[in-house]
Parts: structure tokens; sequence; C-alpha cells
């Protein structure tokens, strides 16, 4: 009897569900009916306390559509995980006894870069780690795109579409906070996909003087409405070039919500008009997976099956040239995928008239 632990963990996003119906079903296919889901509760803590479901096949029936995770999550940083809990419990020691006791044979992880790195230090452990790449930030590296991507470009995307229209009945500037502290693929791609006038990145830290003179140029247009997409971890040139400690202590000493509104009190101090802020938030993890992001969970799933059925352990599925692959977790963890400033995404933005503000 196979039996297989599986886990989410980190953030939600709308393919989890998605995601794990298609390693169970890949698994009866490629394997057969004998083999035993073992579900932990809230990620990385589940099986930690050994708090987990023994899961039937039909449980995994009815989800494709379903956004969150029917087993839960939480988040346990990595630079933690030697830390014991507030109980005194050995973190690492616990997995591997858990994962032990109930005689596993494989554990799917689901999960972004932090949920990642754990599951390459359970796999040096000894444990035969499967390792499925979840994040809306899309910054996992070794993979072209993860699951969750998508679907949070579409809804960010939605939400500038709807504000577009408000924004021109009134002539607004509108400034967007799209997520993505790190990394700003979410904003770099909604923000092209919604007509942004300008998009601001982490990976490329702005010149508000450069912002003011595309505000200038497009209102000289005669448009009425100016849409400005910001990473929630955009940040401006004078700030990018202090020492990291400095960098820190400026931002987390600003005495605005966030970088969104900081930008939009600079932009109404310098224009004679209405600005307003919109932060799509949560919404972006939130409802049903798009159909690109269906196709890609099954796939991702069905990978993941294949890889338990041959034993090939310590991996981390990945999508390279729209082929489906694996790679070593430790060639994974770790590393993040951030946007290149002269990637062909970006200079096809420039070339569209956008402004990154460099």
């Amino acid at each position: 009897m196979l039996r297989i632990g599986m886990l989410t963990s980190g953030g939600d996003c709308q393919a989890l569900n998605a995601t794990m119906r298609g390693v169970v079903r890949g698994i009866k296919t490629l394997i057969g009916d004998e083999f035993e889901i073992y579900g932990f509760i809230d990620g990385y803590k589940g099986l930690v306390y050994g708090n987990y479901r023994k899961m039937k096949y039909n449980d995994f029936a009815g989800i494709f559509n379903k956004g969150g995770t029917i087993l839960g999550t939480s988040r346990m940083p990595f630079k933690e995980i030697d830390i014991p809990t507030a109980d005194g419990v050995d973190k690492v020691k616990a997995m591997n006894e858990n994962y032990k006791k109930l005689k596993l044979d494989a554990l799917v992880v689901l999960g972004g870069n932090g949920s990642q790195k754990t599951a390459n230090r359970l796999s040096e452990e000894g444990l035969n780690v499967i390792g499925l790449p979840k994040t809306i930030d899309n910054d996992i590296y070794g993979t072209d795109v993860t699951f969750g991507f998508q679907s949070a470009i579409d809804v960010a995307t939605r939400c500038i579409d709807n504000i577009y229209t408000t924004a021109e009945s009134h002539s607004r500037i509108f400034v967007i906070e799209i997520m993505g502290h790190k990394v700003g693929w979410i904003a770099l791609h909604a923000g092209i996909a919604g007509g942004a006038d300008a998009i601001l990145l982490p990976e490329i830290p702005y010149d508000i003087k450069k912002v003011y003179k595309a505000i200038e140029k497009t209102q000289k247009e005669g448009k009425k409405a100016i849409i400005i997409a910001v990473a929630e971890g955009a940040i401006p040139k004078e700030v990018a070039k202090l020492p990291k400690k400095e960098r820190k202590a400026v931002l987390a000493n600003s005495t605005y919500p966030s970088v969104s509104y900081e930008l939009a009190d600079k932009i109404r101090a310098k224009f004679d008009s209405d600005v307003r802020v919109a932060v799509p938030g949560h919404t972006q993890r939130g409802g049903s997976p798009d159909a690109y992001d269906k196709v890609l969970s099954s796939r991702f799933g069905a990978k993941a099956a294949e890889l338990i059925r041959d034993k090939d352990f310590g991996k981390l599925v990945v999508m390279k040239n729209n082929l489906v692959d694996a790679i070593p977790l430790a060639e994974s963890a770790g590393k993040l995928k951030v946007i290149d400033p002269d990637d062909q995404l970006v200079k096809s933005a420039k070339d569209l008239g956008i402004c990154f503000g460099d």
C-alpha cells in the first residue's frame, strides 16, 4: 500500500485544490488503487504536530474550481525552522518523526519559496519529498511559471479595467497597488494587460521626477484617466541606494500605510488633479482558478504522480519552455526569480510608452 503525505504551505492561491486533485488522479491512473493519502492540516504545522486527515479519493472530487485549500495553510518561515515552537517542539525532528510514524512513502509539498526551502531541508534529512511550485508572485527559481500566477494576473487586470472607467469619468489619476513585495511579476503583466501608463516594480527603483514627466505627457495628450500600477515592494531610487540596514529602517519608519499612498501624496502635491489609491489586496489570491491555471495544475499534478511512481524524489516540478519537467529541490531552494530590467517584456512595455520610472 502506497502511503502519500500532502500539505499546502504559505500563502494560499486559486489552484491549490486543482493541483492536489491532479496529483491524486495521476497516482490512481499511473500506480493504481492501492494508495492512501494523508493530508496534513494547516501546512507544515500539521506535520510538526501530527495533525492530519486520512483522505478518501472522493475528497478530491468537486474541488477543481474551488479556490483556497481544503487542507488549510499557515506560514512557517524557513529562517525559524531550527527555532523550537513556543511549546518547545523541535520542528525538524517532529516532522521527521511524524513522517516515519505514518510510514509515508513520499511527502508532496505545495508551496512557494520558503515552503520549498523547507521541503529541500526535509529531503536532505532523508525524506522522500516532491515539491510543487505555488505562488501568485511567480518568483520560484527554476520554473517559467507557478500555479496561481495567471489567476492573480486576471484579478489584478480586472481591477485595473474596472477602475479605468470610473477614473475616466472623473478625470482622475489612480495609483493601483498590486501584490508583489520582493518581485513585480503580477504588476508587470497586469499593468500591461490593463493599459497602465506607468508600472513601478521592486526590481526597477523609480525616480519620482520620471513619473511626473510621464503624467505630464499623458495629460498633454488629452487622456482623461491615468493609471499607475505599483507593486507593493516598489522603491524610490534614493532609498534603493541606501545600505540594506538603513533602507529597512527608512521603510519601517514610513508614516504611510504603503508605497502607493506616499506616491499618491507626492503626485497630489505636484498636480492639480484628483488622485486616488486602490488596493485590490487579497482579492488577487481569492476566487476560482482560471482556465490556464487549471490546465497547469493538472499537468503539474500528473508530473508529481509520475515522479512518485518512478521513486524520483527530492525534485521540484517545473515548467520550462512550455514543457513540464523536474529539477532538484536544491537547485531552486533559496533562490528568487526576479525581473531582469532588460527583460524583453519590460522592453516591449517601454516601446509602448509605459513608464517604469527609470
